[in-house]
C-alpha cells in the first residue's frame, strides 16, 4: 500500500465532553480548546454493515459514503469508476477484508488521494477458511460446521468474510474503526472512543444474553439458505447446515436437497432461516417436506427494514433461538 498511515496522537487528559450523541447527533464540549466541533471526517465503506459501524463509532463526526447500492451482490460486485470519486477527498476508506471487496485496494491506489487512511475491518479477527464439499456437513478447523449445497463450492477468497455478522467479530470491527477515525482526526477522540464504548458494549451484551439462553438448548443446528453465519456459530459454539455455500453459488441439486431434507427430518430441525440471497422456493420445498417454517434472517449486506445494525443484531439471534427452540 502506498497511503499514509497516520498514528494517533495522544489525547488530551483535560477533555470533557457534558454530552456525546453517538447515533448521529451534535456534541457539546466545554470549551472551543477541548475540540474542535466543526471537523466532519469525511469517510468511504464498501457495503451497508460497514457504512452502520461506522455511523455508530463516528458520533455525528463523521460524513460517510457508501459504494455499493444496497440489493448489489457484494461477493460479485465491481466498481465503475463513478463510484469510486468520492476517494478523492476522502479522509478514511474503511473495507471488510477476507476478500469480500478484494477491489478496493486497488482502488484507493488509483485514487488521487495520498493522504487517504485505508483502513481492514477484519484486522485481529481469526478467519474461518472456506472449504470445498461434495455432500454432507463438514466441520473446519474451528469446530465451525457448514454445508455448501452438494456442490464444489468456488474459492473466491481465503476466508469466510461473513464477519460482520458475529457480535464478537463486529465489536473488533468497530474497534478498528474507532482506531482508525482517532488516528485521521485526533480532535474527535474521546467522541469516538465513547461512542465505540457504548456500540461494543451493546455488542457484548447480546453476547452474554443469548450465551446463556443458547447454552440451554439442547438443539445447536440451524439451517440458513446461505452460508454466512459461520462467525456468529463460533461466537455461540453452534452449527449451520445450508442451501446454497458462502458465496451464494446457487441452488442444490437433487442429491444434495433430499440430503438436506433428510438432515432436517433426523435433526428436528422446525425453522428455515432465509435472506434475500436465496432461493425462496427451494427453503420453502425444504420446509414443506421437513414439517419446519421459513424465517426471515438479516444479512445486513444493504439497509433493510429501516431498521439499524443493533437491532438487526437483535432480531438475528432471536430469530435462531425461536429456530432452535424445542417446537411447542
Amino acid at each position: 500500500m502506498t497511503h499514509m498511515r497516520r498514528s494517533a496522537a495522544a489525547l488530551l487528559a483535560s477533555v470533557m465532553i457534558f454530552t456525546a450523541s453517538c447515533t448521529g447527533g451534535s456534541v457539546i464540549s466545554p470549551s472551543a480548546e477541548s475540540a474542535d466541533s466543526t471537523r466532519v471526517l469525511n469517510v468511504v465503506v464498501t457495503f451497508d454493515a460497514l457504512y452502520e459501524i461506522a455511523l455508530a463509532v463516528g458520533g455525528g463526526r463523521v460524513s460517510i459514503t457508501k459504494i455499493m447500492p444496497d440489493g448489489a451482490e457484494a461477493h460479485d460486485f465491481e466498481p465503475l469508476a463513478r463510484d469510486l470519486t468520492a476517494l478523492n477527498s476522502a479522509d478514511v476508506f474503511i473495507v471488510n477484508g477476507f476478500g469480500l471487496d478484494s477491489w478496493a485496494e486497488k482502488a484507493a491506489d488509483a485514487a488521487s488521494n495520498p493522504g487517504l487512511l485505508y483502513v481492514d475491518a477484519s484486522t485481529g479477527i481469526v478467519p474461518i477458511e472456506p472449504f470445498e464439499r461434495e455432500s454432507s456437513t463438514v466441520t473446519d478447523e474451528h469446530g465451525v460446521v457448514a454445508s455448501y449445497n452438494g456442490q464444489n463450492a468456488p474459492l473466491y477468497g481465503s476466508h469466510d468474510p461473513h464477519i460482520w455478522l458475529s457480535p464478537k467479530c463486529s465489536a473488533i470491527m468497530a474497534e478498528n474503526i474507532r482506531d482508525a477515525f482517532c488516528a485521521s482526526d485526533p480532535d474527535g477522540a474521546v467522541i469516538y472512543n465513547a461512542c465505540c464504548d457504548e456500540f461494543t458494549k451493546a455488542l457484548h451484551a447480546l453476547y452474554s444474553e443469548y450465551m446463556v439462553i443458547f447454552s440451554g438448548l439442547d438443539n445447536r443446528t440451524v439451517v440458513t439458505g446461505h452460508a454466512v453465519f459461520a462467525y456468529l456459530c463460533r461466537d455461540f459454539d453452534l452449527q449451520q447446515n445450508s442451501i446454497e455455500g458462502i458465496f451464494a453459488e446457487g441452488e442444490p441439486s437433487a442429491k444434495a436437497l433430499a440430503a438436506l431434507i433428510e438432515f432436517c427430518r433426523d435433526n428436528d430441525i422446525t425453522a428455515i432461516l432465509t435472506e434475500h440471497l436465496s432461493s425462496p422456493l427451494v427453503a420453502e420445498t425444504l420446509a414443506a417436506e421437513a414439517d419446519a417454517v421459513v424465517e426471515e434472517i438479516y444479512t445486513m449486506e444493504g439497509a433493510e427494514d429501516g431498521a439499524t445494525f443493533l437491532e438487526r443484531m437483535s432480531s438475528n439471534l432471536d430469530t435462531i433461538r425461536r429456530a432452535l427452540s424445542p417446537a411447542p
